[in-house]
């Protein structure tokens, strides 16, 4: 039998790296760190001393449990508001849909732990809420801190995920299913609980995990508002930062254990989609019910109510970058103190963050349509492993990616460690995945004789690559690529482990100010990344006309 001669043309050496950059920045730190969890400083050789300790000590292992424990009933309460919310908005003439459905995107692309702070702001122990309350009122209010505060603040701000993916696929379900349903006597709440809830349970199984994922990976919430209730994240920064020494193998095998837990989950969903998999023609998508007078307002209400809450951390913080403040807080009336604040002594971080998003989303983009041409068109074991490989950093929440970057380049010959090239490059792998699914997805729907046609006329492979389809894939590139950006600015929990004095962010800064309780310039920082995010959604909107993926 002949063997396959190798074609030694443009897209090989594409492959070739691409596959490289996959292989040094995200295969080889991760396997790096798993092999530094097999090591001790105490003993010498391969070891099982950091898992042994994890689950023999009820102060490792009970992280673990707090981590499934507050993932677990956010994703519940999640699901309890985002699938109404979705149903509401897909199948009722809802007032101002437009514009709610814009702020429940908003709300889900605010910056890290913005929800918690603002939460603080409200009902911690010095909150306006709970000052009014107690003072006013005499009444005291149960505590923001602990489980219920972590479990809260992940509610109002996942929800969006079940929303979104909930109401893609109710507005696209085949109206003939639920018509029957309707022919046989079904009333419309069992309709719903037998035939629709049923059918596009893959897209609510889908929010769900995506909940799950990031509630789980979540560094900045419970370390705000966790204080006793120390979650597995919260460990793993806890034990590799620690002032009195830290122990960088076993925060390895923490990491470790964060990842299996993540892996397990998403195995288990996509056992679950491939048991409950349907196939229905969308020729007749249901049509929105009109709704009059006192029905509209009951269908408006909750929706308005819950979306008032989702953005309520952003208001907050916006109002609060401009109410004066002193060593004792806010002393009310406003000023443009704090901004004055924050340009003279943070000029640094938010010059860093945009300079280091800026160049990871040009490498993003330049990497991104590189590997969805490889994955769509190219068809082969290259194409399926760089697609197993793109989804990989799902399941790498950034503290544990942050980690296996310094253990993996902090030693010759290659030294990263403190600096802008170490961040820039967590940037990428980490967000990367947003532009390559924007950009398949596109290019899917893309004709190949466009490129064919060019071909035959002539014109090389690379020629028309570059002339042909990255031009006419460039709208959904780009489409991904502002996701990214989003989340490159907003990126705190890779940050706050790679950064260095010359190298910090708004992200990091917002968490340090918070910590150091200067309220003000960290309401200040928020606010700059939040008009930020606002105004790369909004081209986002208009580049994909109103509709989003959320990957």
């Amino acid at each position: 039998m002949l063997k396959k001669k190798i074609k030694l043309d443009f897209w090989f050496w594409v492959k070739v790296f691409v596959v490289l950059v996959m292989l040094a920045f995200l295969i080889y730190p991760f396997g790096t760190l798993i092999t530094r969890s097999f090591f001790s400083e105490k003993t010498a050789g391969i070891t099982f001393e950091n898992y042994l300790k994890f689950f023999s000590k009820k102060y490792y292992y009970s992280t673990l449990g707090h981590s499934l424990f507050v993932s677990s009933v956010a994703t519940v309460t999640t699901l309890f508001i985002g699938v109404p919310m979705a149903y509401l908005m897909s199948r009722y003439n809802v007032w101002g849909k437009k514009y709610l459905h814009i702020l429940i995107i908003m709300s889900l692309m605010s910056p890290p732990f913005i929800g918690a702070y603002s939460w603080i702001m409200l009902f911690g122990r010095a909150g306006i809420v709970t000052k009014f309350f107690s003072e006013v009122l005499g009444i005291g209010l149960p505590s923001i801190y602990g489980k219920l505060g972590i479990i809260l603040v992940f509610t109002f701000k996942l929800f969006p995920y079940v929303y979104l993916y909930t109401q893609g696929a109710m507005g696209s379900i085949d109206s003939s299913l639920e018509e029957a349903a309707e022919n046989l006597g079904s009333n419309k709440l069992r309709r719903l609980c037998t035939v629709t809830l049923p059918v596009i349970m893959p897209s609510i199984a889908a929010g769900a995990i995506m909940v799950f994922m990031t509630s789980l990976a979540d560094f900045g919430t419970p370390m705000l508002i966790g204080e006793g209730y120390i979650v597995l994240p919260v460990l793993v920064y806890n034990e590799y930062m620690s002032e009195m020494g830290g122990n960088a193998h076993l925060a390895s095998a923490l990491s470790v254990i964060v990842v299996l837990c993540s892996t397990l989950v998403l195995l288990v969903q996509k056992y679950y989609l491939s048991r409950k998999n349907y196939v229905m023609t969308s020729m007749r998508p249901p049509k929105e019910i009109e709704l009059h007078k006192g029905k509209r307002v009951l269908a408006t209400l909750p929706v308005i109510l819950v979306t008032f809450v989702g953005i309520l951390p952003q208001i907050v913080v916006l109002i609060s970058s401009f109410i004066k403040t002193n060593f004792t807080g806010f002393v009310g009336g406003f000023s443009l103190d704090s901004y004055t604040t924050i340009i003279k002594r943070l000029g640094t971080n938010i010059r860093n963050t945009f300079v280091f998003s800026s160049v990871a989303i040009v490498l993003i983009i330049m990497i991104g349509i590189l590997i969805s041409y490889i994955i769509v068109r190219q068809k082969g074991f290259t194409s399926s492993f760089l697609d197993l490989l793109i989804m990989f950093p799902y399941v790498i929440p950034g503290a544990v990616l942050g980690i296996s970057l310094i253990v993996a380049f902090n030693k010759k010959p290659i030294i990263l460690t403190g600096t802008a090239a170490i961040i820039i490059i967590a940037y990428v792998v980490r967000k990367l995945p947003y532009t390559v699914r924007s950009g398949s997805a596109f290019l899917q729907q893309m004709d190949k004789s466009v490129e064919e046609a060019s071909i035959n006329l002539g014109v090389s492979p690379m020629k028309t690559f570059f002339t042909v389809t990255a031009r006419l894939m460039a709208p959904g590139v780009l489409s991904g690529a502002i996701l990214s950006w989003i989340t490159c600015i907003n990126e705190l929990s890779s940050s706050v482990m790679l950064y260095g004095g010359k190298t910090s962010t708004i992200s990091v800064a917002i968490y340090t100010e918070v910590v150091r309780n200067s309220y003000g310039t960290a309401a200040a920082l928020a606010s700059i990344l939040t008009v930020s995010t606002v105004v790369s959604l909004l081209i986002f909107l208009k580049i994909s006309k109103g509709k989003v993926s959320v990957v």
